[in-house]
């Protein structure tokens, strides 16, 4: 499922298509899985509305403390704190090895929601911890913990069985609104039960990527865009690969009234999304386009539009990604970067916005490059998160810095 054009000279090997990306340390396993999942998250769930409206038996008060926590400070193989030494791949093919670990006291928290990743043959997952979400959590949300206490609830995600309509107990076509309700709740809960036990006053990053991100859009509608005290608990929003949108031209609007677009560094209280391409999304693709995709719905009839912050350079403009993977054999660490090998910047055409992910063709360079597997119409939806996560770990560094002053 994932492809590579290009053999690297110290030994970074690409896989055959049918295997997956080796990720090494136990995790390849669960993310082979998280891999095939997320490519049903969209495109076999075309019903009108892709994240739930809140359940009529939720409301604000606090949650009791029941929450399954997949990652959260003080539990015993906490996921989110694994290790981080990472192999440094240059162009020309030497490396060298980085060091990080889990900041000690960081100064603010984030509150993880992970994507379709469960392999169990039902509608909705169990909230019982399988080794892809403890796979996942490692793969996207670990190397948050340089910068912030890592929260992760379980939910009784969709699950890609029902998302593909193989589930044995999957209803009628057009009526997953109660599963996806059902999800939500879980969400909503754990989020209520981290307000009421763990936040104490703290700032707070909501980090999501597909189905997460998609739970989150709701979750920041309902719950903190129109709350000003709880706005004032966010640092920033990561919603990543979801489609959330704004008013054409605008920060705002769309999803949010409230919450903006970030367009620097040291800006806080606000949002990035994005979904990435290296070329341009095709007239049906899935993400970009605020009338396509699992969302479509929910923009139906809005001046609305996708909303592109490129995490190299909030601003605008080209920056460098700092792309961090999960690396396998002949490789001893767990983590494998190639920096300076791509390019982002947001690009709008045809309707759609996106961010235009560019290799640098640096003369000489072997490194392998991520491509397209599962057509034009996703894009590079598979690798959002890994593509810039050097960026965006040191985005929420930035902003936990401008937010404590």
């Amino acid at each position: 499922m994932i492809e590579s054009r290009r053999h690297g000279r110290t030994g970074v090997r690409s896989n055959e298509a049918s295997t997956g990306r080796q990720i090494g340390r136990g995790v390849l396993a669960g993310v082979v899985v998280l891999l095939v999942a997320i490519v049903g998250i969209s495109c076999g769930d075309s019903s009108p509305s892709a994240t739930a409206t809140p359940s009529s038996t939720a409301s604000s008060s606090p949650a009791p403390s029941n929450t399954v926590w997949l990652c959260r400070p003080g539990i015993a193989d906490n996921p989110c704190e694994s290790d981080l030494t990472t192999t440094v791949v240059a162009a020309d093919g030497t490396s060298t090895t980085e060091s990080a670990t889990p900041a000690k006291d960081p100064p603010i928290d984030c509150f993880y929601v992970y994507p379709t990743v469960s392999g169990q043959k039902t509608q909705n997952a169990t909230l019982e911890i399988d080794p892809e979400q403890k796979a996942i959590a490692i793969l996207q949300a670990s190397r948050f913990s340089q910068v912030c206490k890592v929260y992760a609830p379980m939910y009784r995600q969709l699950t890609l069985a029902a998302i593909s309509g193989v589930s044995g107990d999957k209803p009628p076509a057009g009526d997953t609104a109660s599963a996806r309700g059902l999800a939500y709740v879980d969400v909503l809960s754990a989020w209520q039960d981290y307000l009421a036990h763990y936040n104490q006053g703290r700032g707070v990053v909501l980090i999501g990527h597909s189905q997460g991100t998609m739970m989150l859009t709701t979750l920041i509608a309902s719950e903190i865009d129109p709350n000003p005290d709880t706005r004032g608990l966010l640092v920033s929003a990561l919603m990543i690969g979801g489609n959330v949108t704004v008013a054409k031209g605008k920060d705002v609007g769309g999803d949010f009234q409230n919450i903006p677009a970030c367009r620097s560094a040291d800006q806080t209280g606000c949002v990035v999304a994005y979904s990435s391409f290296n070329q341009p999304p095709p007239p049906d693709s899935i993400f970009g386009r605020a009338d396509k995709g699992p969302r479509a719905a929910e923009a139906a009839g809005k001046d609305v539009e996708v909303l592109c912050v490129n995490p190299a350079s909030p601003s605008g403009g080209t920056g460098a990604l700092l792309p961090y993977q999960g690396s396998g054999p002949p490789m001893t660490t767990p983590w494998v970067a190639y920096p300076e090998l791509y390019t982002a910047h947001c690009e709008s055409s045809g309707g759609a916005n996106w961010l235009q992910i560019d290799t640098t063709n640096i003369p000489g360079d072997q490194r392998p490059v991520l491509v397209q597997t599962i057509g034009a119409g996703w894009g590079l939806h598979l690798y959002d998160v890994n593509l810039a996560l050097g960026n965006l770990v040191e985005l929420v560094r930035q902003q936990a810095g401008a937010f404590s002053e």
